[in-house]
């Protein structure tokens, strides 16, 4: 199993587990001194905004749970490194080669893919409520009013709420902190 280019690798760990292994292997590379054949260990992540509570946060997501990227060049060595760390359960996408297993590296465009979307300056926006979901307001003057999501607009941080004022569906455009689910 010998490749003289370094290549993407996507890992398997046990989910939840990610930043440990990826502290692991790097302390493996370290301590094997493999830091030739092994350059970066990678937790795929993108920065979201979540609004929960009436708060706005920005939380850091993994975009793949479960899996880390790692650029190496693929040898006996640094393949046994990184299998036997503790918390991987192996390389994703493996094919046969002679009596062999051997791991599939990333095609080029996918890793592209996926630094493209690391590196997006515009954090996603993640609300707690879907269209057609009861609501309350708590904020303005319509503080403590029950209504239905009727529209979500990420883009603005607005939600489109159909209020029922004098039996009749008025709608009201509001920021997402002026909201909560029921």
């Amino acid at each position: 199993m010998v490749e003289d280019e370094k290549r993407w690798y996507v890992i398997h760990t046990y989910s939840g587990y990610e930043s440990r292994v990826k502290r692991n292997l790097e302390q493996r590379i370290k301590s094997m001194d493999v830091a030739d054949q092994i350059f970066q260990v990678m937790i795929p992540t993108e920065e979201e905004i979540e609004v929960r509570d009436g708060q706005r946060r920005n939380v850091s997501r993994k975009v793949f749970p479960g899996y880390i990227m790692v650029q190496m060049e693929m040898s006996d060595e640094s393949w046994g490194v990184v299998r036997n760390t503790p918390g991987v359960t192996g390389f994703v996408s493996v094919i046969e080669q002679g009596e062999k297993l051997v791991p599939v590296p990333l095609e080029e465009e996918e890793v592209q893919n996926i630094m493209r979307q690391m590196e997006s300056k515009t954090p996603r926006v993640k609300v707690g409520f879907r269209k057609g979901e009861s609501i309350r307001v708590t904020g303005g003057p319509f503080t403590d009013f029950i209504g239905v999501v009727d529209e979500i607009n990420l883009a603005k941080g607005k939600v489109r709420v159909l209020v029922s004022f004098f039996g009749r569906e008025t709608p009201m455009e509001l920021d997402f902190l002026q909201v909560e689910r029921l």
